[in-house]
């Protein structure tokens, strides 16, 4: 056990985005106000010089790592120097300056992407550095096995409780729209509620959809992130799922439909699918007493409605 308490600084790092601003909306909500945040434009975490004055300052206790760059098939096939080139920097600088201003913990936000394309399936977490990478996102995992081992072994030489956690496919509220850079669950709503409301009656997608993916939900996800910090103090990964799959096609079908799009889905299947099938087994906290409690029908609901809501629509 690791006994988080509400006096102690807890840096977020990343608090803008969507898991950085779930994490902090779950922290308020248990009344854990002593939160240190820093804005892009107020800390750049890719400066070494701007990290270092920043925990010499602040001296945060507790340190959650959830800012990284990051984007879909398209985005880190298209700029796969920049993936690695900054998530490698924000990880080096926050870990090493956490470390050296007596950080008590910090939390590294992974993702399943750093897991063997073709590793079997439920992915458990010794399942890590066992074959090679789905090339599609091979930068950006390359970046978050770093920060993972980076973060395993100052826990191993300086003694740092570190803990990282690999959530599946994430979505939520807070989420990225933009079709450039977004992940596939928040992309098929914008294409099917943007197309619902404009009266269209056909949506193309990329792939086969037969690629079979598991979803959380962001606020469950912060659940589990303060769940782990108390509870949990083992350096290496640990996986958090929902232990539910669902086929890319079956996902659009369920997104068509609570968007109110009837028109019809075609398939572009010269463009990639990525990796076939990827399932986390989250056997290891779910044994701990964790459990999602939002269902991808609601989430679904939830986040048509946060997206017409941003824009406009009905």
């Amino acid at each position: 056990m690791f006994d988080l308490k509400k006096e102690q600084k807890i840096f977020v790092a990343g608090h803008n985005g969507m898991v950085g601003s779930a994490i902090l909306r779950h922290l308020s909500a248990l009344g854990f106000d002593n939160t240190l945040t820093r804005s892009r434009s107020e800390l750049d975490l890719t400066e070494q010089a701007a990290v270092r004055d920043f925990f010499e300052s602040e001296k945060p206790d507790v340190v959650i790592l959830a800012a990284a760059k990051v984007g879909g098939i398209k985005a880190n096939n298209e700029r796969p120097a920049e993936f690695i080139r900054d998530n490698l920097a924000i990880q080096t600088n926050v870990i090493h300056y956490a470390w050296l201003a007596g950080a008590k913990k910090l939390c590294f936000l992974g993702s399943s992407c750093i897991y063997p394309r073709d590793c079997p399936q439920p992915i458990k977490e010794e399942y890590l550095m066992t074959g090679p990478l789905e090339p599609t996102n091979e930068a950006y995992a390359v970046a978050k096995i770093a920060g993972c081992e980076m973060a395993r072994h100052y826990s191993r030489q300086y003694g740092m409780n570190t803990i990282s956690v690999m959530p599946c496919n994430l979505y939520g509220k807070n989420d990225d729209f933009d079709l450039a850079t977004c992940h596939v669950l928040s992309a098929l709503v914008k294409r099917y509620a943007d197309a619902a409301d404009a009266g269209e009656n056909e949506v193309v997608l990329w792939g086969t959809g037969s690629a079979l993916r598991e979803f959380l939900d962001v606020d469950d996800l912060a659940a589990a992130v303060v769940f782990l910090l108390e509870r949990h103090n083992d350096p290496g990964v640990i996986n958090v799922g929902s232990g539910k799959e669902i086929s890319i096609k079956d996902l659009a079908a369920k997104v068509a439909a609570a968007a109110g799009f009837a028109g019809k889905t075609s398939w572009d299947a010269s463009k990639p699918d990525g990796t076939p099938r990827k399932i986390m087994d989250s056997s290891r906290i779910h044994a701990m007493g964790w459990k999602p409690e939002i269902s991808l029908d609601d989430g679904i609901r939830r986040l048509i409605a946060e997206y017409r809501s941003r824009n406009g629509g009905t």
